[in-house]
């Protein structure tokens, strides 16, 4: 079986990279057993954590910061290189903060697979655990998704679910899920990369 080569997107503290790392080198068969490896770490920003965690784990890395280009147009274009450099057969957006541009998008569609934190499509966007919240729901959870030209609008893989109690505020409720979504990432990437996928539609089945 031929082992999927993983590009990872950070942001900031990069505990989604961490949680995928730790789960290659648990893995009984090392990224044979597990399917996938990662190859390299991209960032937007320099000097934060999930970049060192790459660093510490012998990982290539590579930083486009948006403000280093003329256009969002081209700053797209360069993730797009550094990104294609490392011949990826999937994208992990694991707390990557920008939204992805047309490029990037035409290059990878099918192959970006993103978390948020809630049940999509209910709460999409930047706050969708303080939205859930003010909305009274009584769960909520995580989503992994693959991404598409929309915001939190592609295809479904899979979801959490995690109760709502009534004290929690935003970074307790947070905090849980998550939890949950690292644990589900890891499962999600694992899967896909050993079985294979199709999406037809919105529908994901992993073979």
């Amino acid at each position: 079986m031929a082992v999927s080569r993983l590009v990872v997107l950070v942001s900031g503290s990069g505990t989604n990279l961490q949680a995928l790392l730790d789960a290659i080198d648990a893995d009984p068969g090392g990224p044979e057993g597990f399917g996938a490896r990662v190859v390299a770490v991209g960032a937007d920003r320099d000097g934060i954590a999930g970049l060192e965690r790459a660093e510490k784990a012998g990982i290539p890395t590579f930083v486009c910061p948006v403000k280093a280009y003329p256009t969002r147009e081209d700053w797209d274009r360069a993730l797009t290189e550094a990104t294609a450099a490392h011949e990826p057969d999937l994208i992990v957006s694991a707390g990557f903060m920008k939204i992805v541009g047309k490029e990037f998008i035409g290059r990878y569609e099918g192959r970006i697979v993103n978390t948020h934190p809630a049940l999509l499509p209910a709460f999409p966007g930047a706050h969708g655990v303080r939205d859930a919240l003010a909305y009274g729901a009584k769960v909520t959870g995580c989503t992994v998704h693959f991404v598409d030209a929309g915001v939190d609008t592609g295809p479904v893989i899979a979801q959490g679910v995690v109760e709502i109690r009534d004290e929690d505020d935003e970074a307790a409720l947070h905090e849980r899920i998550k939890e949950v979504e690292r644990r589900l990432l890891v499962d999600v990437v694992g899967r896909l990369a050993r079985h294979g996928y199709r999406i037809e539609g919105r529908k994901v089945t992993i073979q």
